[in-house]
């Protein structure tokens, strides 16, 4: 019995090893072994609606510069976690949401994230449902 668990034992060590050379062989000979991989790790709060999600940060990505839509005063909540607001902070989120027409809700998620304005949690479903809906 020893013997069939030290057999077995040694071969996983050895396929680890040549799991590692192998790596290292082809590195090697694509001339990448400076080069680092980033490897982008899903955010733990994301909703899962990646259609949405990816699609926002891409295009928050390539905007030019952040539009405002008579939302000035929620600069001041820059870089605060969307779990910390206050129920008088959501409403205001909430007020301005519901002056926005339908195709103007992507967008003003887009200049919320340019500006590092996290979504208060109890808003990300409808504002998925409105962008979605608008989408189809």
């Amino acid at each position: 019995m020893n013997v069939l668990l030290l057999s077995l034992l040694a071969l996983g060590i050895f396929a680890a090893i040549l799991s590692i050379a192998r790596q290292w062989w082809h590195s090697l000979h694509r001339g990448d072994e400076g080069e680092t991989h980033v490897v982008r790790q899903r955010p733990t709060d994301c909703c899962g609606q990646h259609e949405v999600c990816e699609k926002e940060s891409l295009l928050a990505a390539v905007s030019k510069g952040v539009d405002y839509y008579d939302d000035e005063e929620l600069d001041r909540f820059a870089r605060r976690p969307a779990e910390a607001y206050t129920t008088a902070e959501v409403e205001e989120f909430e007020e301005i949401l519901s002056t926005l027409r339908s195709e103007d809700v992507a967008g003003w998620v887009r200049s919320l994230q340019l500006r590092e304005i996290e979504l208060p949690l109890p808003l990300r479903d409808e504002v998925i449902l409105i962008v979605g809906e608008r989408r189809e």
